[in-house]
Formats: structure tokens, sequence, C-alpha cells
């Protein structure tokens, strides 16, 4: 493992004895902060800039955006770095928040995150970066870059419970030409150790969950503030009504709490968790138990399959994938490609594979590319 706080990219090794210019996307957050201040000590020309991808729409639940962009501010005069901001929130709203709604409108369950990575940070961001004058942008993702040979390759961070490449395959050569990931190789608590030695006020602050617009609040009550309630029955698998949903969007496969069902004569004792939805009639599938065979699926199909490397491997096509962020990635197949689909079948049944969340593929450290779940059998 590369020594503490070394950051040992020769990609960004080869920037930095150039004196590259780097601009760096700052949240307000400490591990933003942290990448940097790391690259300023290597010998970049640094600047900071902060992102309000979000426009208040709740005024009883604000984004933090105002005491975020103050923290990011006096990240950059402690590090006598120029700071600067910018309003992406129409871009967001347009090509990441639209697709959001639209596809929990179908019943699905998107992440936002990845289309944000691919469409605001590495696309808007990186235009407005390039046309500034930067040479290069960097963020306080945890993961890496390594060029080798002819293409860039990007990897896990080092930290297994902080990396986020799951959240960034939908990148491309391009944009993964012009990144920079100062974090890759360290842990969570040397960014925490870094930012206090270096001052910062943020060094203890809280590591935001979620995204911007939802906040500490209840995520139903944000959905509902876009969509009308419908409710319809929650039935078992052999049909028997056990309860009232209030409308399909407002729950996801795997999900246990907020159903409001009790006991019963159709009722084990067991907790109810969601299974399936079938918006033909409006039904919401409940089964009881974590294990129950019905959340578990040996095999999917994704759609909009992306590969960082430009090309598909050899199909068939043995790796790892996660249909979740927090998941290790588990052994699997792809056995066959039509068109941006694929079908994927795991050594092991998965449980709770969700429709609109991604699968994402990996050889060993390195992240291939992913897809949208389209669904489970």
């Amino acid at each position: 493992m590369p020594r503490p706080y070394a950051v040992s990219n020769a990609q960004q090794d080869v920037a930095a004895a150039t004196g590259a210019r780097i601009a760096v996307g700052l949240s307000g957050g400490v591990d933003s902060s942290v990448a940097a201040l790391l690259l300023k000590r290597q010998g970049y020309r640094v600047t900071g800039v902060f992102m309000k991808n979000w426009q208040e729409q709740d005024p009883l639940h604000p984004c933090t955006a105002a005491e975020d962009a103050r923290d990011a501010s006096q990240v950059c005069e402690r590090l006598d770095i120029a700071f600067s901001g910018i309003n992406f929130s129409e871009q967001y709203y347009q090509r990441v928040f639209r697709h959001f709604l639209a596809q929990y409108a179908s019943g699905l369950t998107p992440n936002p995150d990845i289309l944000c990575n691919r469409e605001i940070k590495f696309r808007a961001f990186l235009d407005h970066a390039l046309e500034g004058g930067a040479d290069l942008i960097a963020t306080g993702h945890y993961a890496r870059i390594e060029h080798r040979g002819d293409r860039y390759c990007l990897l896990k961070g080092v930290d297994p419970g902080k990396d986020q490449s799951y959240f960034l395959y939908a990148l491309n050569q391009a944009q993964l030409s012009k990144a920079l990931f100062p974090l890759g190789h360290l842990a969570k608590a040397q960014v925490r150790r870094l930012a206090a030695e270096a001052g910062f006020e943020n060094h203890a602050k809280k590591d935001s969950t979620g995204i911007c617009f939802i906040g500490e609040r209840d995520f139903r009550a944000f959905l509902q503030y876009y969509f009308a309630k419908a409710p319809g029955a929650i039935r078992t698998l052999d049909g028997a009504a056990v309860g009232e949903h209030e409308g399909l969007m407002f729950y996801t496969i795997g999900q246990r709490h907020g159903l409001g069902i009790g006991g019963g004569r159709h009722s084990s004792g067991e907790p109810w968790y969601v299974a399936g939805k079938d918006p033909a009639t409006n039904t919401l599938l409940v089964v009881q138990g974590h294990d129950h065979p019905a959340l578990y699926a040996p095999r999917l199909t994704a759609r909009q399959v992306h590969w960082i490397a430009g090309a598909a491997p050899p199909i068939p096509y043995k790796c790892q994938a996660k249909t979740r962020y927090r998941q290790p990635a588990q052994a699997c197949e792809i056995i066959d490609l039509d068109g941006d689909g694929c079908t994927v079948v795991f050594d092991a049944p998965q449980w709770a594979v969700t429709p609109g969340q991604a699968v994402v593929f990996y050889q060993g450290d390195e992240c291939l590319g992913g897809a949208t779940i389209d669904r489970a059998h």
C-alpha cells in the first residue's frame, strides 16, 4: 500500500511536475477540501470551485448550499487559493432531476448520483473549468485513475468502506483523462486527520448522506411534494390483501419500513418486505422474512450498458458486479449483449435486485462499466 497521504497516481505526478492548473470541485465537506490540500502540496496551481446544483423549492427543508459554500470559501482562504462559485441548478434540473422524476413515475428506483457525476461534475463542471483555463479537474471521490497503455482505467478506492467507483461507472475516456481523484489511496480517518492538521474548520463535519435536494427530510415526504398519492392494495404473492399503499412510486424492492402492515391471519410474525410491483393493477407485492426466496434473483437484464474502455469485453465474460453501492462485488457472468442491453447471471442469487438501480461491473479492482437494471428474474 502507498505510504500514508501519498497521491501515487502517475497521471497526477506528471501533471504536478508541469505545474498544471487544477480546478477542484469543492462541496464544503472534508473530502474535497483535503483533495485541494494535497494537490497544492504537490505543486499544482489550484483553484476551488463551489457548484450549486439545486434551487431550493421547499422553504421548510432548505438545501445547505449557503453553509456549504461558506465552508468551501474558508478552505480556499486557508490554502491561499482562488475561490469561485458556479450555479448549475438549471442543468441539474434538466439533465438529472427530470429523469429522476420520470423514473419514479414509472415505478423504478433511480440513482441520481450516477447521472449527476456524468452530466454535472464531469460534464458541465469539466467544460466550465476547461473554458476557464484549467488543465484538469479534481474531486473528493474515493476512487483511483490509472493510465494503462492507451486507456484510462477507473479503480476502486483503497478504503473499502468509502470506495465510490460504483457512482462513477458512467464516465468515459475523455472525462477520466481530465480528472484527478487525490483521495483514492487514503482511508477516511487519514483524510479527517489531514483536515484537522491543516486547521480546516470542517474537519469533523458530518458526511453528507443522499442528495442535497432531499437533505434530512423523510424521503417519501419529499416525493409527495411532486407526486400525488395513488393508493392501491398491498397483497401477498398468493393474492391475499394485507394492507393499502400510498402509491407504487413511494416504495422500493427490499423495503421493510413504512409498509403499515401489522399482524393478522396472513402473518407469520416476521417482518414484511416489498418483493415487487404490479403497475397494471396498482398492486404492491410483499413477503415475510428477509430471506424469503422471492427476494432473491439469480439473474438480471439491464439496459443502457456503458463500458469505460469504450468497447465491450468478449461475451460471455466472467467478472464481478454490484447491484447496490454497499454490497461486496459478486461473481457473475455476462452471457448476452443485445444492443444497449445485457443479461447477467450470478454465481449465487442476489437479494433485492431493484429495477432502476445500477449493476456495476468489476474485474478485481478495476471498474469496467455498468448498466441500469431493467428486470430481475
